[in-house]
């Protein structure tokens, strides 16, 4: 298995994977959980997607789970899972935990079988997706929004999961969540005339991952499955390098679909064996892909559903030709990130800079910058004093957006030809998020 550190870097050494694991779920699991969940969701459509064609030279077809009746994928896990319960369990009620997709899958399914749920949800998750887990379980569900992360909580989740006597429905970590994700794999093998030489498929806590590339390798062994993670949440790949699943310290939760601290045990090991290779995608990456699939296709994806459209960058060079498969996972994005997801993008492709600059103490000096620094096609975007009182005699906070990124190096030269105080707050993360 090769694995990629991102856009620009080259791979890392493989990883030997563990060919003989045992597969704790097989082709016939994911067929049973085809037959139930005709139950309740949609058979989301594989579309050829001709823009993308024409831009990597060869078929690249989205299968659209964020059409699906909760706009995510999840909805399939969760339903198998919770339909397997015996009765008394469902009598007993049910606990998730979720950053928003599966949550809404868990909701969605606590109300078309009348039983009750507690769902966990981080407090950073978006309120769009806290509004729809509301709207799909009604009265049947709880939402109790706690911690930064996924992972905290789940921890809460499990408390009171042992506390009240309900049962867990894990996100990404059970048989049937993962058989029940399986579905997309054949949906899409079915509705292909020959099969697909890639498919790209986001990991998250791995699940999706595991269900598809189970499903794929044991019908069409040939076709390349390729595994997508956000660069600041990229559980899987360590987890791979280091050949034990491990636990992240610290994680970048732009990508909140897929941003995980730990994988799954059991996607895991399933992932190790079945997944040809692993990328990560830089956040600022997705978001200008959330940008070009609303702008050149009028599709509506949240950042990980965009991962693998974002990878195909990755694989111009061996997709030519071929039958290219990139699940689209979900598409719950709030409104009120966009201008978020602009401001990563425009940063990402080196259009966007900030910066401190202390101006010299003298009249005219704001305007020699922007006669003297400012290029033909550069626009300031943000200028404030960082001072409330004597406002000249503090730096200020410019953001500048230039025409092209070839147009940063002249940028800087002319600055340092002035004889500008400046700080590039694009480099300093931490005094990028303190002021912007």
């Amino acid at each position: 298995m090769k694995n990629h550190l991102n856009e620009t870097t080259a791979p890392n050494t493989a990883v030997t994977a563990n060919e003989n694991v045992e597969n704790v779920v097989s082709m016939e699991d994911i067929v049973r959980a085809h037959h139930v969940l005709r139950e309740v969701i949609v058979r989301t459509p594989l579309q050829h997607d001709a823009v993308l064609s024409a831009k990597y030279k060869c078929n690249v077809y989205l299968k659209r789970e964020d059409l699906q009746v909760v706009r995510s994928f999840k909805i399939r896990g969760a339903y198998n899972m919770i339909r397997s319960l015996s009765a008394e369990e469902l009598a007993n009620g049910i606990v998730c935990a979720s950053a928003g997709n599966h949550a809404q899958g868990v909701a969605f399914s606590c109300n078309a079988l009348g039983i009750q749920g507690k769902i966990y949800m981080p407090s950073t998750t978006p309120n769009q997706k806290v509004k729809q887990v509301k709207r799909f379980g009604g009265s049947n569900v709880e939402v109790v929004l706690i911690g930064d992360t996924f992972d905290d909580a789940s921890e809460e989740a499990m408390k009171a999961c042992k506390e009240q006597g309900m049962t867990f429905i894990h996100p990404f970590d059970a048989p049937k969540i993962i058989a029940g994700n399986g579905t997309i794999a054949m949906e899409v093998m079915e509705s292909l005339n020959a099969p697909a030489d890639y498919v790209f498929v986001t990991i998250g806590g791995g699940g999706l991952a595991a269900g598809v590339s189970t499903y794929i390798k044991t019908v069409s062994p040939s076709t390349q499955v390729i595994g997508v993670e956000p660069l600041g949440a990229a559980s899987m790949s360590e987890a791979l390098l280091r050949q034990q699943v491990v636990t992240l310290q610290e994680i970048d939760k732009f990508v909140d679909g897929a941003a995980v601290k730990r994988v799954g045990d059991m996607p895991y090991s399933i992932c190790s064996s079945k997944l040809d290779d692993i990328v990560k995608v830089p956040e600022g990456k997705a978001c200008t892909t959330i940008l070009d699939l609303y702008n050149e296709n009028a599709i509506v994806v949240e950042p990980a559903g965009a991962l693998p459209v974002a990878a195909l960058d990755l694989y111009s060079e061996q997709i030519q030709g071929k039958n290219v498969v990139c699940i689209i996972s979900g598409g719950n994005n709030d409104i009120d990130r966009m201008q978020e997801i602009k401001e990563r993008s425009l940063m990402y492709e080196g259009i966007k800079h900030y910066f401190m600059i202390n101006f010299p103490q003298r009249s005219g000096a704001l305007r020699e910058f922007l006669q003297d620094v400012l290029g033909p096609g550069d626009d300031i975007t943000n200028f404030e004093y960082t001072k409330k009182h004597n406002k000249e005699n503090g730096p200020a906070l410019v953001g500048i957006e230039l025409n092209s990124k070839e147009d940063y190096l002249p940028l800087i030269e002319r600055m340092n030809r002035k004889g500008l105080q400046y700080t590039e707050l694009n480099k300093d993360s931490n005094l990028y998020n303190i002021l912007i």
